[in-house]
């Protein structure tokens, strides 16, 4: 028996919950199929920062915006920017909390509490979707939607209903880890600081940030596709920075745990689609780019607000909505990817951090 849905979201990440929770707080229910067996299947990266125009707006519409502001980290917008010498180049430590920080972990558990029981469909595995929106799962189970959202990330299962893009490799790769109980690390505590820190040169950096109970850290380099399918140890990564300071090097020497390769994708910084009835995407599944716009899950929290606005503006015209949707989507997502582009492109350059630093100390100062 194949169930039907006025509305189905497939991805239990920030955008699908996000959606999922602005339409049920004005009266429509959406079903969520999420791939995850449960909320605590996986980790859920590190921190993020949440701009007051995009992120904090939707969680306003929402109606979580005073439970969001009882788990940002205090002092987590703060940043440091060295060279590969341990030189500092730029600190700021006083900013003015337009864009607080607070774990992923931390907020999709705020956007899950928030739905009612049944409402995530937890180990759903998508295996085919038909061009007429019948949705196969792995354990057979079949459905319906009038209106099917892939909000289901990189390697959408519902991208390529409406487009022939896929990711591309973008030539950097990112190896993650932890440094657990920072006070067991002291002087890579004090190294990366209250919130983020940088630390770039020639293709080569370190991104890491304070996280409340650990200190969170990707080793990045610019290197081949094939180069994170191989073996990874602490004793080889520690051979791709050469010339690199002790204080850095010691973050993979004193990580615990595993060491996880991220090879980072994007897809076409122009990428759109045409209408696709009763269709459309949010999120990483719409513009999936590198994170050095910052601006990932703002935007995929923003595209949920802008498509729940567009679906109650226009209740009896379903592609009515989808298009006043996908005509706001598109030139935003075009900004943001090419940000992004240019900013790997800055951060990974021979003479960096010049071009970050360049960045940081031309920017205005916020209000």
């Amino acid at each position: 028996m194949t169930t039907h849905h006025a509305i189905a979201i497939i991805g239990a990440g920030l955008g699908g919950l996000t959606l999922a929770r602005i339409l049920h707080v004005n009266g429509i229910e959406a079903a969520v199929y999420e791939l995850d067996s449960s909320p605590t299947a996986r980790t859920q990266g590190g921190m993020l920062d949440i701009h007051e125009d995009s992120g904090q707006a939707a969680l306003k519409a929402a109606g979580l915006y005073d439970e969001f502001l009882r788990i940002i980290m205090p002092g987590g917008e703060s940043m440091k920017l060295y060279g590969q010498d341990a030189v500092l180049r730029y600190s700021d430590d006083d900013r003015d909390g337009g864009r607080p920080e607070v774990h992923r972990r931390d907020l999709r558990d705020l956007l899950i509490g928030s739905l009612s029981d049944g409402v995530i469909r937890w180990g759903s595995r998508v295996v085919e979707i038909s061009d007429d929106r019948v949705v196969r799962l792995a354990d057979g189970r079949t459905f319906t939607a009038e209106l099917l959202v892939g909000a289901d990330g990189a390697w959408s299962k519902v991208r390529p209903l409406v487009s022939d893009a896929m990711p591309a490799y973008t030539g950097l790769s990112f190896v993650e880890f932890d440094l657990r109980d920072p006070d067991v690390h002291p002087d890579s505590a004090e190294l990366i600081g209250a919130g983020a820190m940088m630390a770039l040169g020639d293709g080569r950096g370190f991104l890491a940030h304070r996280e409340p109970d650990r200190l969170h850290v990707y080793a990045a380099l610019r290197t081949d596709a094939d180069w994170s399918t191989r073996p990874i140890t602490k004793e080889s990564l520690l051979t791709e920075f050469p010339g690199w300071d002790e204080r850095f090097l010691r973050l993979i020497r004193e990580s615990d745990g595993a060491l996880t390769p991220r090879p980072i994708h994007a897809l076409p910084v122009s990428h759109q689609w045409k209408r696709v009835p009763g269709i459309t995407l949010l999120g990483d599944a719409a513009h999936l780019m590198s994170p050095f716009a910052g601006e990932g899950a703002n935007l995929a929290i923003q595209d949920a607000a802008d498509l729940a606005a567009a679906l109650l503006a226009n209740p009896h015209n379903l592609e009515t909505a989808l298009e006043s949707y996908e005509s706001t989507l598109f030139p935003r997502s075009h900004q943001s990817a090419t940000e992004s582009a240019a900013n790997l492109a800055l951060s990974f350059a021979p003479d960096a951090p010049a071009g970050i630093l360049n960045f940081f100390t031309t920017m205005p100062p916020r209000d």
